[in-house]
This record gives structure tokens, C-alpha cells and sequence, in this order.
């Protein structure tokens, strides 16, 4: 399968969630088993090189890219959350998205100095809720040493300033 067949499996649902916004929705292309299957192995081998111990998945569609890589790939798994969902001390990083202002938090404790991190993502648009992920993952004295991402949007993503190199299976 290649990615532009994966391409066809994802819906785009215009105006959602405001109008103006393309929303690009990969549960189309998850529920297929062999489409899922061949997105985490795509990007298992798009990032198999890299030197890193976790990958932190981005609440909540960056989990179903994040779990099974981890698993994939025998790296640990760090969750990054919306305000108010995680039991432990956390750290916090507001930011802007392109249809408005949200918060990522994590556990304080999820990395430590030294640890190397592959933040993970559905989609780089922006590039903001990434760069907040980086950041949450930097607060604690970690490395990140890339952002993956099932798609990426060129057209937003060429103004995103992710502080890290970029990985995107589908460019569109």
C-alpha cells in the first residue's frame, strides 16, 4: 500500500470543528485493518534509525500513532494530555492553534535529563501543538530529537518553527 492509497482512506470534513478548517479525519483509514497496519509500519521505518528511548503521543489522536509505534518499535510510551486529565504533578505549556488557544500537560516525572524523545502526532498543521509537546518535554530536561506525524499540511506547516527535525509519512 502507499501513501497516497492511505490518503484516500482519510476523510476530509470541511468546517469542523469551524468553519473554514479542512478537518482531516483518519478514522476512516484506522478502522481498515491492513490501511492501519501499513501506516505504523511506514512510520516505524521512517524513524527505526533514530536514537531515542520514548515517544511522547499527543492527546488524543496522537495515541493511536503512538501506542502501537512504541510497541512497534520497544520504546517506552509518555502521554501528553489536556489540562486536568493526568493523576501525578505536572508540567504545563499553553499555546495557539489554528482555530483557537488550548493547554498540553504532562507528568513531571514521565522523562528525565538526558532522555531522548520522538514526539507523535496525526497532523502538523501549525505547528503549535507540537511545539508545545517540545516544549513540555524540554521543561524537564529532556532531549527531543524529532516530531512525527501521520500527515503533514504544507501549506500551514512551511510557517510552523518546530525547534526539531520533522517526519511526515503524507505530505498534502
Amino acid at each position: 500500500m502507499t501513501a497516497e492509497e492511505i490518503l484516500s482512506y482519510i476523510r476530509n470534513v470541511p468546517d469542523f470543528p469551524k468553519e473554514g478548517i479542512l478537518f482531516k479525519d483518519i478514522t476512516t483509514a484506522i478502522k481498515e485493518p491492513k490501511v492501519y497496519a501499513a501506516i505504523i509500519d511506514y512510520l516505524a521505518k521512517l524513524v527505526k534509525d533514530l536514537d531515542f528511548d520514548y515517544i511522547a503521543a499527543i492527546e488524543s489522536r496522537g495515541y493511536i500513532i503512538g501506542a502501537p509505534l512504541a510497541y512497534k518499535l520497544n520504546k517506552g510510551l509518555i502521554i501528553i494530555r489536556k489540562p486536568g486529565k493526568l493523576p501525578a504533578e505536572v508540567v504545563r505549556e499553553d499555546y495557539s492553534l489554528e482555530y483557537g488557544v488550548d493547554s498540553l500537560e504532562m507528568h513531571k516525572d514521565a522523562v528525565k535529563k538526558g532522555d531522548k524523545v520522538l514526539v507523535v502526532d496525526d497532523l502538523l498543521a501549525t505547528g503549535g501543538t507540537a511545539e508545545a509537546a517540545c516544549k513540555l518535554v524540554k521543561k524537564v530536561g529532556a532531549d527531543v530529537i524529532g516530531c512525527l506525524f501521520l500527515l503533514e499540511l504544507v501549506a500551514l506547516s512551511q510557517n510552523a518553527d518546530l525547534p526539531t527535525p520533522v517526519y511526515s509519512l503524507i505530505k498534502c
